[in-house]
């Protein structure tokens, strides 16, 4: 019995596991398609390789790295020129574009 109980709770949590795992995928999708398409457009300002983005404007994103939670206040805040998008956004959106930017600018 013992067994069969180990068995089940490892299937469970390698089931787990993919679903956070695509659930991440979709929510790095759903940033990067906001990144590019957002009004104002975060690529319109920001440089960031990932997205094929080169704005002159604001920070270059690949060299300043942020994580997930500042580009989360930067959103909802603004920040110099950068205009708050709590209003345009939705929480789950600003997350997503949050989690995109952090993990895309530190790819190599």
């Amino acid at each position: 019995m013992m067994k069969h109980t180990y068995t089940l709770a490892a299937l469970l949590l390698t089931a787990m596991s993919g679903a956070a795992q695509a659930d991440e995928a979709a929510q790095l999708a759903r940033g990067k398609s906001l990144f590019t398409t957002a009004t104002p457009a975060c690529a319109l300002c920001h440089t960031l390789k990932d997205a094929g983005a080169e704005g002159a404007i604001g920070p270059v994103l690949d060299e300043l790295q942020p994580d997930a939670a500042r580009v989360a206040r930067a959103l909802k805040d603004g920040i110099g020129a950068m205009p708050s998008f709590k209003a345009t956004m939705s929480e789950a959106d600003i997350a997503a574009v949050a989690l995109y930017v952090s993990q895309a600018s530190r790819a190599k």
